[in-house]
């Protein structure tokens, strides 16, 4: 484990402490869970980004999926 010293505005520390308390844990505890939350979303955000490119390079052709339309079951 290390420590990192940050500078956080008063009223995010504040607003940090009483969400912290409320759940039951601690400001570095909610800090670690927000940055992973946040590095996840990041990751997730890349990985959208590279689909959307590669379907932009190398878009669907017409009929490439309908091997599947049978196989669909919509369910009202």
């Amino acid at each position: 484990m290390r420590t990192v010293q940050m500078t956080l505005d008063d009223s995010l520390v504040q607003d940090i402490d009483q969400v912290a308390k409320k759940l039951g844990t601690t400001r570095s505890a909610f800090a670690q869970d927000a940055l992973r939350a946040a590095l996840a979303r990041v990751a997730s955000e890349e990985e959208e980004h590279r689909h959307k490119r590669g379907y932009e390079r190398k878009p669907v052709r017409s009929g490439e999926f309908s091997d599947w339309e049978d196989e669909q079951v919509w369910v009202d």
